[in-house]
């Protein structure tokens, strides 16, 4: 059986994603952080789809707590596989950087950026060994453009684009594709603290965009549709650049 890894699973784009590769007749690994009752939540909707569901609680930025739960579920499921990772987790500190405090920049940099690496890693000698595999990384707009007040998070998604161009080539022949997912403004908890009001006059769209849009992308990417497509950064940002 296939199974779709997605980490920060929990919860908005993480969740719409997890439940849209369920549909896709992929059974879910739904990572989380802290907020176990939510990756339920996550869990009850993937199994409505009618696929199995299983949390793999770790902090994507702790590189041996993360090998570790890898390791251990593959070797609870020698008959089962990860074909599909989805590296979602990330977290915003946004300050001006004359006024970012140390751990700003590191937390954010070992989550997004740390933790692409540590769980890439992980699942990486398996899809190679199966020669399978759709590692596809949700970064942003900031990552493309740079947002003010968001050098951190910016530094950090500008960096798993070029891991993606980088390990694309690496791995091609082995038919494992890697690409990466770009949103704008999405309307989640994680934009809560912005005024949509504010900012869709930016906005080619007028509008924040939805989870769920962002998701049918990843679906894509995860499918044999896009059996041609690697090193790939796809924008979703109602024109937005």
């Amino acid at each position: 059986m296939s199974y779709a890894l997605v980490t920060g699973g929990s919860r908005g784009i993480g969740r719409a994603i997890c439940v849209q590769l369920a549909k896709q007749g992929y059974d879910i690994l739904i990572n989380y952080s802290s907020n176990k009752q939510a990756a339920e939540e996550t869990q009850e909707a993937v199994e409505q789809e009618g696929r199995k569901a299983a949390l793999l609680p770790f902090n994507v930025g702790d590189r041996v707590a993360c090998r570790e739960a890898v390791e251990q579920w593959y070797a609870n499921n020698t008959d089962e596989k990860i074909e599909v990772l989805v590296n979602n987790a990330g977290i915003r500190k946004d300050n001006l950087m004359v006024w970012m405090k140390d751990e700003e920049w590191d937390d954010v940099m070992g989550i997004s950026l740390g933790g692409f690496y540590n769980v890439t890693k992980s699942v990486l000698p398996e899809l190679i060994k199966e020669k399978k595999g759709k590692i596809i990384n949700i970064v942003s707009l900031s990552g493309l453009k740079g947002l003010p007040g968001q050098t951190n998070y910016s530094a950090a998604k500008a960096a798993v684009i070029g891991a993606t161009k980088s390990l694309a080539q690496e791995v091609a022949r082995r038919n494992i594709s890697v690409n990466a997912v770009a949103p704008g403004f999405i309307r989640t908890e994680m934009t809560e603290d912005i005024n949509e009001k504010d900012v869709k006059g930016l906005i080619p769209m007028r509008r924040f965009g939805t989870a769920e849009e962002v998701a049918s992308v990843v679906g894509f990417l995860a499918s044999d549709a896009s059996s041609y497509i690697t090193g790939e950064t796809i924008s979703i940002n109602g024109g937005l650049y």
